[in-house]
């Protein structure tokens, strides 16, 4: 496969699933008997241009996280399944994978929420192909109610459905730049909430393609089932 179509993945696992009673959420099983995180890696190996999968993981899990994953999945060859210790934020654990993919030559990278295990092939056979149209772009999903945006106690502004969205992953970038900016972010006393934030700040317009409802992500117990 030539530069111009490698693409890489990135699951994020890092997290300490506090609002889930400090269970890892990643690592139960849905009710179809898969664990969530095996879920979202079975959904990216099964694109064939996603050549390498990185998994963040907290610190001394790697043998938890790979029993959370069929040896099928993890002894397949392509794509290539690796792991990756986490930071102490989200932000930290996305500059740790980029830069374990810096030795494997990809030129496209899809950042992803490991506890969003219901994303379609679809999704992200179409984020790919956008990224490559666009070098940056990321899932919106719209809103259905009023959104209002305050200041203390008083609402400052009153915004338009039309106008604002609700963000997914996976988002997609373009790998040397995302890899750069990320380093660059890195340096600044400021903690940014998601990796298209950040391409913002440093790099420029995001494009944004329609996310999917049941690309919704686990964050209490009840969002298992």
């Amino acid at each position: 496969m030539n530069a111009e179509s490698s693409v890489a993945a990135i699951i994020l696992a890092a997290g300490l699933s506090s609002r889930l009673g400090g269970v890892k959420k990643e690592f139960q099983k849905l009710d179809t008997g898969i664990t969530v995180i095996e879920t979202a890696v079975r959904a990216f190996a099964s694109i064939s241009s996603i050549q390498t999968i990185v998994i963040a993981i907290p610190a001394n899990t790697e043998k938890s996280a790979r029993e959370a994953i069929s040896l099928e999945l993890l002894s397949a060859g392509k794509p290539k399944i690796l792991f990756v210790t986490g930071g102490n934020t989200r932000q930290a654990s996305v500059l740790n994978a980029l830069s374990l993919l810096v030795n494997y030559n990809q030129q496209y990278v899809l950042i992803h929420d490991g506890a969003r295990p219901w994303v379609s092939p679809l999704l992200i056979e179409n984020i790919i192909k956008a990224v490559k149209k666009y070098d940056a772009v990321i899932p919106l999903l719209p809103i259905t109610e009023t959104p209002k945006e305050i200041t203390g106690d008083f609402i400052n502004r009153h915004l338009k459905r039309a106008n604002v969205g609700v963000a997914q992953t996976p988002q997609a970038f373009k790998f040397p730049d995302i890899f750069s900016i990320h380093e660059k972010a890195s340096q600044i006393d400021e903690e940014f909430t998601d990796d298209a934030e950040i391409w913002g700040r440093f790099a420029g317009q995001v494009a944004v393609i329609p996310g999917e409802s049941a690309n919704r992500k686990i964050t209490f117990p009840e969002d298992l089932y």
